[in-house]
């Protein structure tokens, strides 16, 4: 039903030839971000990070290091706003004072909470910027969910052209490490590829 809510907004990608977007929000966190990295470098695979801005200036060279290993990056706003909960006009102040550090013309809202009037805001400001959701949410974060749940839902619903979200988090760090090997596994097993959202251009 979400879909029908935002239908600007992107949720999934053109197949390819067994192409998946892998999509990796909350850091650069040192503590995780390097795993992701080296996880997604045994596989050659690239993928999409949506930065909070108060992360990439505490950790500006793993920032660097995720563009320098030819992945994608997105802006998930400075502070990790609620869009539901905050004021347009801060929201989108959060949203610039992330974009000083973050070059990308893509954004991802945090929780997949946005207002009509934020996207507005945001589309009319630049033309060419993409609202990314996801096609699957892996539930790495869930505290209900096991480490072996996690990799399941990842594994029955990924499909070519899907965008899926992971979180660089230390919230989802044990999940994320069980899962992510297995999948990328998986992936490679099945001849699918994980790209950059933006390498389709």
């Amino acid at each position: 039903w979400i879909r029908r809510i935002y239908p600007s907004c992107l949720w999934e990608m053109p197949p390819g030839d067994g192409d998946i977007y892998l999509t990796f929000d909350d850091g650069p966190d040192p503590g995780v971000t390097p795993f992701v990295l080296d996880a997604l470098r045994g596989y050659g695979s690239k993928a999409t990070f949506f930065c909070i801005g108060r992360n990439v200036e505490a950790h500006p060279a793993l920032y660097e290091r995720i563009l320098e290993e030819g992945h994608a990056v997105g802006n998930h706003t400075h502070s990790h706003l609620d869009g539901w909960r905050t004021r347009v006009g801060d929201y989108m102040a959060d949203i610039e004072k992330a974009a000083a550090g973050i070059r990308s013309r893509l954004f991802r809202p945090p929780y997949g909470r946005i207002l009509g009037s934020q996207i507005r805001r945001l589309q009319n400001g630049d033309p060419g910027m993409r609202i990314v959701m996801w096609t699957l949410l892996s539930g790495d974060f869930d505290s209900r969910l096991s480490k072996e749940g996690c990799f399941r839902n990842v594994f029955n619903n990924m499909r070519p052209g899907g965008i899926i979200t992971f979180h660089d988090s230390r919230k989802a760090e044990e999940k994320l490490r069980h899962t992510l090997p297995l999948v990328l596994e998986c992936m490679s097993e099945r001849g699918w590829k994980s790209k950059p959202i933006g390498s389709e251009d």
